[in-house]
């Protein structure tokens, strides 16, 4: 490590803002998404149930993604290099579910559209802790730390009028108004607080699809746990009620869909940092709610006061964005990841120039490194996932519930052309480094 290193940071470090802010836009428009095959099932499971059924959905789906995109081999190998970083990703996905069961919770006392809202102020929550933890904004202009605060501000602002846009009369909820209130708080103090092992492990040189891979084990031993503890244990209906069979398929959509927008999520909290990545990441209200208004006609008895806070809840959201997308960290910013960075490398041995490298996200060329080679164990990982959905899309049921098909199929294009644009521009500058 020369003298220059350690003082000053590369000029990579700017060169990836670009690529964060795509990240995290793709990643508002695959997770706003994630809720619409949850609209199809009116099940009556409990919350613990639904959470345990996303997460087995989201389970399978971070084993084939990144099975796909980089082969076991060299996620292992990530791995095995990283093996003080595994706590950390365990630790993580267990927020995750706790957060995630939370928020069923919230949708059932209060609905979706003042729980949405409360639980997205988790970007205020990440703005806090990267700031003390990591550094962020530490150094940035003026400016810059009124795009992202303002910014975030505005976005969560604008959250809550998209919220309250969707309420017509008193509700079904005032009964249990207060926990549900306080269940869609919980979960965003645990989701903010997510993001801190994220950034952590991105920090010491981890691929976020390394990280991911072991974060589902920590989401799916909490949600068997809650279910065992709180939900009836063996006797739980979710695994013994015949009538539960046909809803599976629509609750792993979601789980898949959401694991989608995840991963867009993690790389743009590698490059962008937790304080830009979350608002930005946020958004996925503005395309929840076309979901609902689009294809399930959620607002055709609105009247023109819930209609104006729809076109100015998604002015003010889109404005938040453009803000926060524009506080490119300056040198003096960037100079406080890189003793951040450096500080990882210092307390636990790591090799600097790999760490440097991977938080840049160049492909390493260095001797040692494994290629990203696919072996027959993958391929049979991707056909059991397969074969996994095959087997519960046979089972499923489409619910008798009106839909849009013309806005179904363009929301479905928005989805695929983000992954597309964004996925693309990813291999192309890190290979998903």
């Amino acid at each position: 490590m020369n003298a220059t290193s350690k003082t000053n940071p590369p000029a990579s470090f700017q060169s990836v803002h670009g690529l964060g802010v795509a990240c995290a836009l793709a990643a508002g428009v695959w997770l706003g998404a994630a809720e619409a095959p949850t609209k199809l099932v009116n099940s009556g499971l409990s919350p613990f149930a639904i959470s345990l059924c996303m997460v087995a959905g989201v389970f399978t789906a971070r084993w084939t993604i990144p099975t796909l995109l980089k082969g076991t081999r060299s996620v292992f190998a990530d791995l095995n290099r990283n093996k003080h970083l595994i706590v950390n990703a365990i630790v993580a996905g267990m927020l995750w579910a706790v957060a995630n069961t939370l928020t069923v919770f919230a949708i059932r006392d209060v609905g979706l559209a003042i729980a949405f809202p409360l639980w997205n102020t988790n970007s205020l929550v990440g703005i806090l802790w990267g700031r003390l933890l990591f550094g962020e904004l530490k150094g940035a202009s003026g400016k810059n730390i009124a795009k992202v605060v303002l910014g975030a501000v505005a976005i969560v602002v604008a959250a809550v009028m998209l919220g309250f846009s969707t309420i017509h009369g008193n509700g079904p909820h005032a009964a249990h108004a207060l926990a549900g209130i306080l269940a869609a708080a919980g979960a965003s103090l645990l989701w903010g607080t997510m993001y801190v092992p994220y950034r952590k492990a991105y920090i010491s040189g981890m691929n976020p699809l390394s990280f991911v891979t072991v974060f589902t084990i920590g989401e799916l031993v909490t949600c068997f746990a809650l279910v065992l503890a709180l939900d009836g244990g063996t006797h739980a209906a979710i695994f013994h009620s015949a009538e539960t069979k046909h809803l599976i398929f629509w609750l792993f959509l979601g789980g898949f869909v959401w694991v989608i927008g995840d991963l867009f999520q993690q790389f743009a909290t590698k490059y962008l940092g937790i304080g830009r990545a979350i608002p930005l990441s946020n958004t996925n209200q503005l395309w929840g709610l076309a979901w609902g208004a689009l294809v399930f006609a959620e607002l055709a008895h609105a009247d023109w006061s819930h209609r104006l806070l729809v076109v100015a809840g998604s002015v003010v959201m889109i404005l938040g964005a453009l803000a926060v997308s524009t506080a490119v960290a300056t040198e003096r910013e960037n100079t406080s990841t890189h003793e951040a960075l450096m500080r990882e490398c210092s307390r636990y041995g790591l090799d600097y120039d790999r760490v440097l490298q991977s938080y840049a996200g160049i492909a390493s060329q260095r001797s040692g490194a494994v290629p990203d080679r696919r072996s027959w164990w993958d391929y049979a990982i991707v056909a059991a996932a397969i074969g996994v959905f095959v087997y519960f899309g046979c089972n499923a049921r489409v619910p008798a519930l009106a839909m849009d098909f013309t806005w179904l199929s363009i929301l479905v294009a928005v989805l695929i052309a983000a992954a597309l644009l964004s996925g693309w521009r990813l291999w192309k500058s890190t290979r998903f480094s």
